[in-house]
């Protein structure tokens, strides 16, 4: 379409400076059409997909993305952090020599095997980009381009942060999010870690609160929501995974019957 357009300048007659003007605005308009239509988007974008990528199926791995807001209910990506984390085994036996990386909108980072933390290939980011990709090369074993199009960022909307709850009855939570992930976690200073499905809603039963005799005590609400591919190129029971974690923090009003 743009070099039907530039030819018709041509054809027109117009020379000199005003035809560069006009194919300039032509070029112009035709690189925001692209854009609109997603003809620069990028496998890092979110909403990208899944890719379970490829491999010689001979590797094990279990690795994760883990983002956790570093501020009360975090809504910019930049409030987060996100631990990187690879297991590789091979018949059996920790991978311990090779190159482990994960690459997403920001860049790539290269992890560091560490022998103390049940042998695991391991590293850190800023923030938070949904799309992470993965790719594991020991000698001739690989597993490579395995993507997680990972959960969008949830806010909390019911309680609101710093907001007194009644441990001793049910309290609503809800939370925003776009898409509904693989799984969500709920956890509280008394609930370890309490499966839940992610529709926005969850009553959270009397007693889920920590709380004191005679004054407020404060508590944090966490949900984290994840999601899972299955690598195709790697050995059975292997699992790459994209979670986010957000929180508020809320006070247990006193107890007297404690």
């Amino acid at each position: 379409m743009g070099l039907i357009f530039f030819v018709f300048v041509e054809k027109l007659g117009v020379t000199g400076v005003l035809q560069t003007m006009i194919k300039s605005l032509l070029a112009s308009n035709l690189l925001l059409a692209l854009v609109a239509c997603g003809g620069t988007s990028s496998e890092f974008d979110p909403g990208a997909g899944d890719d379970p990528g490829t491999g010689t199926k001979t590797l094990t791995i279990n690795g994760s993305a883990r983002a956790e807001a570093r501020a009360t209910n975090a809504l910019d990506p930049g409030q987060f952090s996100t631990d990187l984390s690879v297991r590789v085994e091979l018949n059996g036996i920790p991978v311990t020599t090779g190159t482990v990386t994960v690459r997403s909108a920001t860049g790539m980072i290269a992890l560091v095997y560490d022998p103390n933390n049940n042998g695991r290939w391991e590293g850190s980011a800023a923030g938070y980009d949904e799309v992470y990709l993965f790719d594991i090369e020991s000698g001739m074993d690989n597993v490579k381009g395995v993507r997680v199009d990972g959960p969008d960022i949830h806010t909390f909307t019911k309680p609101t942060a710093g907001a007194t709850l009644d441990s001793t009855l049910e309290n609503a939570l809800e939370w925003d999010r776009g898409d509904t992930a693989d799984s969500a976690t709920l956890r509280t200073d008394i609930i370890d870690s309490l499966a839940i499905p992610d529709t926005g809603k969850y009553a959270l039963a009397a007693g889920g609160l920590k709380a004191e005799k005679d004054q407020t005590k404060e508590n944090q609400i966490r949900i984290t929501r994840t999601n899972r591919v299955t690598p195709s190129g790697a050995a059975g029971g292997s699992e790459v995974s994209v979670s986010v974690q957000n929180s508020i923090q809320v006070l247990a009003a006193p107890n007297p019957a404690l």
